[in-house]
């Protein structure tokens, strides 16, 4: 619990970001380097709360023991606390970079004061695990004979293969693109996330016997039939890659493109020095807009600053969130609220101005007289409550706008996955297109095969992501040995599962 009166002794202070003016000339990570002192100042801030709620279903989606590591960080003891963390989370360097911190939303003392900076904490913790050589391969000591391939390499798909691998079963993880991560490659900037980061993880688990292939794209390059036949079973977790379109006048314009394309050539080239050619999407010298915020949306924003444009402009349906809860928004629940990320942050040091601009609708892409991309078309809106409670839109009259652009990012989320992977295999999808398996169970009506992550629940998070991995694990396990002892989002000490 740390310190009992650390909460009314300390205030909370975050380990502050790399100077916006500074990092703006580079693709390294945003952080600084840890102050351990003040992250036990932080631990020691941690309450006795009687219900941890930061570790419970509105907090953390795979039970993290936050009060534990916290208060094994206040008492300097940060290899123990690296041990208790590995519990519940096989990757906490990338929840502990890219989540936005349910938990803290849903910290007790967040109540009525600025909660435990518990992301801070858990990300230091792994830092200095790798640092001090506490973290290293350990192939499992027995192998079960059984073998799974994993479809997918993010971080359901990589959750899955550590899992299953330290029970012994021999895995091999198919990735369709030529590195493996899935969005955590592709999907979240190096600012974010290092890529280094990313495939020191990669590597031990190549070192405990796990197989990654690269470039094989199940459903077009390998027939996902050969597949079940060729393993004792195969899990599906290919994401949702299928963007939301906006189906508007001149769509096809050259200049506008999802925000996968613009971030997935940016770490190509800027990062792992690929040579794309024309197939690298610049904004240098450009009017950027990007329609949607969202992560995706902040990250598309620090991106186009770091190629140098001209201006950046972030357009977004909603209105403005408040500064503070609002009534309809109580504890412990996620806060709807006002942030600053640090690509709105970079935004204004390089423009003297927040980027976002609330409740428009965009209706035209503008183009010029050959074609190319000028602008874009908007009107604002407004929203109230019917008399039912719904939220109902309506377009304001004589609001109408066209902003100048010569490059447009869609972050606007996504729709589902691939739907190849489904016919070709005969498998059900529910009606919002994702993959049709239980969670629990994860298994599909395909005997043998089973789904896991943002291509079974929808577009999430990587924490997430990280619980359906455990969890498909397990049943994976189950299916293949009767029994399993594989921790899962809630069974941390390696409670038996038999099958009933």
């Amino acid at each position: 619990m740390g310190k009992p009166t650390g909460f009314k002794e300390y205030d909370r202070k975050k380990v502050p970001w790399r100077l916006p003016v500074v990092r703006l000339n580079d693709y390294d990570e945003i952080y600084t380097e840890h102050k351990i002192e003040q992250l036990q100042e932080q631990g020691a801030r941690c309450m006795d709360c009687g219900v941890p709620f930061c570790q419970s279903a509105s907090g953390c989606p795979i039970d993290n023991l936050i009060p534990e590591w916290n208060d094994l960080v206040y008492n300097n003891r940060w290899k123990e606390a690296i041990e208790r963390l590995h519990k519940t989370n096989n990757f906490p360097e990338f929840t502990g970079r890219t989540c936005p911190a349910p938990c803290e939303g849903s910290c007790v003392l967040g109540i009525n004061h600025p909660p435990v900076t518990i992301k801070n904490i858990e990300n230091a913790i792994v830092d200095r695990a790798w640092e001090e050589g506490w973290i290293n391969p350990e192939p499992p000591v027995e192998r079960t004979g059984k073998t799974v391939a994993i479809v997918g390499s993010g971080p359901s798909g990589m959750t899955a293969a550590d899992q299953l691998n330290k029970a012994g079963h021999q895995v091999t993880v198919f990735e369709r693109a030529d590195r493996v991560g899935g969005l955590l490659q592709y999907g979240i900037p190096n600012m974010k996330l290092s890529k280094k980061v990313v495939q020191r993880r990669v590597d031990k688990m190549t070192a405990e016997g796990v197989t990654f292939k690269t470039g094989v794209n199940v459903g077009k390059d390998v027939d996902p039939k050969e597949l079940v036949n060729e393993f004792d079973a195969v899990l599906l977790a290919c994401g949702a890659t299928k963007p939301r379109d906006l189906p508007i006048p001149n769509r096809d314009a050259p200049g506008v493109h999802f925000a996968m394309e613009f971030l997935t050539a940016n770490t190509k080239q800027s990062v792992h020095g690929d040579s794309l050619g024309d197939g690298f999407i610049s904004a240098e010298g450009k009017d950027v807009i990007v329609i949607g915020g969202g992560d995706t949306g902040t990250d598309c924003i620090a991106t186009s600053l770091r190629h140098g444009c001209r201006s950046i402009v972030n357009f977004e349906l909603l209105p403005k969130p408040p500064e503070h809860r609002a009534p309809d928004n109580p504890w412990p629940e996620w806060p709807r609220i006002f942030r600053v990320d640090y690509g709105h942050e970079e935004a204004e040091a390089k423009f003297g101005h927040d980027p976002r601009e609330y409740q428009l609708l965009s209706k035209e892409f503008m183009v010029d007289d050959n074609g190319q991309l000028s602008g874009i078309r908007t009107v604002q809106v407004e929203w109230t409550k019917d008399e039912d409670g719904k939220w109902q839109m309506a377009e304001q009259p004589e609001t109408e706008k066209v902003w100048p652009a010569q490059l447009i990012l869609l972050s606007m989320g996504f729709l589902g996955p691939d739907q190849y992977l489904p016919e070709s295999l005969g498998m059900e999808t529910d009606p919002r297109s994702n993959f049709k398996a239980e969670h629990g169970k994860f298994a599909t009506n395909i005997d043998k095969v089973f789904a896991a992550g943002d291509c079974r629940r929808g577009q999430s998070l990587v924490v997430w992501a990280i619980n359906e991995g455990r969890g498909a694990a397990r049943a994976i396990d189950v299916f293949l040995q009767g029994e399993s002892h594989l921790p899962a989002p809630g069974l941390t000490m390696g409670t038996s599962m038999q099958v009933t």
